[in-house]
């Protein structure tokens, strides 16, 4: 089964990210912040890592640094989310390897597009 990691620090935006991947059929994991994403990513790697930019202890942009510096985690995909939309973030997630970058509040069927695409074109 694919496993899908979701790192965001709100509760209401986890349980819905994680309800709509489990409905699809995905197994989920998830963290409150970014250094309990990598913990549990080292305990276990997952398929796809979906990460919210702006969270306390680690934010997703230093995650996602510390995903791609890592020997068993670098290829690994990663959707970069935010509530802002700033052009200016998105250029940075991507120039720091996210796959790609979605704007929160983003509806089910376009959260479940990007993560079918990027399963199975890998970029």
């Amino acid at each position: 089964m694919t496993t899908i990691l979701v790192v965001d620090d709100e509760p209401t935006n986890q349980h819905i990210m994680t309800y709509t991947l489990r409905k699809a059929g995905y197994e989920v994991r998830a963290a409150n912040n970014g250094q309990l994403g990598l913990d549990a990513l080292r305990q276990e790697p997952a398929h796809l890592a979906i990460i919210d930019l702006s969270m306390p202890v680690m934010d997703g942009l230093t995650l996602l640094s510390h995903i791609r510096a890592d020997e068993k985690l670098h290829a690994m995909p990663v959707i970069i989310l935010t509530a802002s939309g700033d052009d200016d973030e998105n250029a940075i997630a991507m120039e720091n390897g996210a796959n790609a970058f979605l704007t929160k509040p983003s509806s089910s069927r376009t959260i479940l597009d990007m993560v079918q695409k990027i399963l199975q074109n890998g970029s």
